[in-house]
C-alpha cells in the first residue's frame, strides 16, 4: 500500500497533535451521523484523562457523549447493547490495562454476536485505549496488550503512529460495522519519539505528519503503510515502534524498510510479504512482553510465506517478560540500540 491514502472532503489541513486529530475524528464522526455516540470514565466532564473528548459534550449534549461509572465491563456491555440495537458507540477505556474487567464482554459478546446471531445483529463499536508505555506509569499504565485481542476472532485491532493516521483510522473504525479495539501509543499523544528519553520532545507541529485535514477522511483498516523504503532489512512493526526503528536505521546506516502495519488484524499481509521477498532479510520489532507477543504471530507469517527468500534468520526485538517496571523504564522499553542491534544481527548472518 501507498503510505498515505487522498483524503476526500477533507478539508484546510492545519498541524495536530495525536490527541487533537483524534478529537477531530469524534467530532467529524459525530457531526456526520447521529447514531454515533461517544461515553467514558470521566469522557464527558473533564472529557477523558488525555482530554481527547474534551468540548464533545458541551457540542453534542450529554445525550451524545456522557460518563460512565468506573466499571469496564458495564461501559462496554452497554456498548454492546446500543451497537445491536442501531447505534455506533465509542467507548473510552482510561488506560488498557483498565481493559481486563471487560474482557468477558469483549470476547463473548461483541466478537461473538455476529455469529451467534447468524448475522442478524452486529456489534459496530470501536473502543478506545491509550497504550505502551515511555510516560513513568510502570506496571498499572503501561501495559501493551494487542496480542490479546488479535488472538479472538472477531474482533479488529488497530493501533495508529501519527496524527494524521490516527484520525482517519479511528472513522473507519467508527464506521465499520465490526468491534474495533483502537490503541493508541500514549507516548505519541504529543510527538514522535524515536527512544532517546535524554532528548528535547519534538512536537507534532513540527514534523510533516502532524498535518491533519480538518474535514472528513478514512484510512483502509487493512492497510499497511511503507514508513521508511529500504533494500537491505524489513523491519515489521507498529506504534511508537515505528519511530524507534527509524531512528535504529539512520544510526546503524543500515537500509531497512520500515513498514508500520496501522491494522495489526486483519493485517495487510501482501505489503508485508512483498518486502521481505525483495529484502531477504526481517526484523519484527513491539514493545509488549516477548512470550506470546504478536511478535510470534508476524515472525511465523513471514516463515511460512517468505522461508525460500530469507538469507538470514527472522529477529525479534521486544519487552522483557516482566511487568512493566516503575525504576528501570527504558531498560524495558525497546530502544534503538537493541533494535540496531537486531538489524546488525540479521545483516550479518
Amino acid at each position: 500500500m501507498s503510505m498515505q491514502s487522498a483524503p476526500e472532503q477533507a478539508g484546510n489541513t492545519v498541524p495536530m497533535t495525536m490527541i487533537q486529530a483524534l478529537r477531530s475524528a469524534l467530532d467529524v464522526s459525530m457531526a456526520r451521523d447521529e447514531k454515533v455516540v461517544v461515553f467514558g470514565e470521566g469522557v464527558g466532564c473533564v472529557g477523558g484523562v488525555f482530554r481527547v473528548t474534551e468540548g464533545l459534550q458541551a457540542k453534542y449534549g450529554k445525550p451524545r457523549c456522557f460518563d460512565a461509572p468506573i466499571s469496564e465491563g458495564g461501559l462496554v456491555g452497554a456498548a454492546v447493547g446500543m451497537g445491536a440495537y442501531g447505534l455506533r458507540p465509542v467507548v473510552e477505556i482510561q488506560f488498557a490495562d483498565y481493559f481486563y474487567p471487560a474482557a468477558d464482554q469483549i470476547i463473548s459478546e461483541a466478537a461473538r454476536l455476529r455469529y451467534r446471531s447468524n448475522g442478524d445483529f452486529t456489534a459496530p463499536l470501536t473502543i478506545r485505549m491509550p497504550c505502551g508505555g515511555g510516560i513513568y506509569g510502570g506496571q498499572t499504565h503501561s501495559q501493551s496488550p494487542e496480542a490479546l485481542f488479535t488472538h479472538v476472532c472477531g474482533l479488529r485491532t488497530v493501533m495508529p503512529s501519527n496524527p494524521y493516521d490516527a484520525k482517519g483510522l479511528l472513522i473507519a473504525a467508527i464506521e465499520c460495522d465490526d468491534p474495533v479495539i483502537f490503541l493508541e501509543p500514549k507516548r505519541l499523544y504529543n510527538g514522535p519519539f524515536d527512544g532517546h528519553h535524554d532528548r528535547p520532545v519534538v512536537p507534532w507541529s513540527k514534523h510533516p505528519m502532524g498535518n491533519v485535514p480538518e474535514g472528513y477522511y478514512r484510512l483502509p483498516l487493512e492497510s499497511a503503510s511503507v514508513f521508511r523504503p529500504g533494500k537491505d532489512v524489513t523491519v515489521v512493526t507498529y506504534g511508537t515502534m515505528v519511530w524507534v526503528s527509524a531512528c535504529a536505521a539512520e544510526e546503524t546506516g543500515i537500509d531497512a524498510e520500515v513498514i508500520d502495519l496501522r491494522s495489526l488484524w486483519p493485517m495487510d499481509l501482501p505489503t508485508v510479504v512483498e518486502s521481505v521477498k525483495r529484502t531477504g532479510r526481517c526484523v519484527v520489532v513491539h514493545e509488549a512482553t516477548r512470550t506470546s507477543g504478536f511478535g510470534a504471530e508476524l515472525t511465523a507469517l513471514v516463515q511460512e510465506h517468505c522461508f525460500h527468500h530469507l538469507e538470514a534468520p527472522i529477529e525479534r526485538v521486544t519487552g522483557w517478560d516482566t511487568p512493566y517496571p516503575h525504576a528501570q523504564e527504558w531498560d524495558y522499553f525497546p530502544g534503538p540500540a537493541r533494535v540496531g542491534a537486531a538489524l546488525k544481527r540479521a545483516m550479518e548472518a
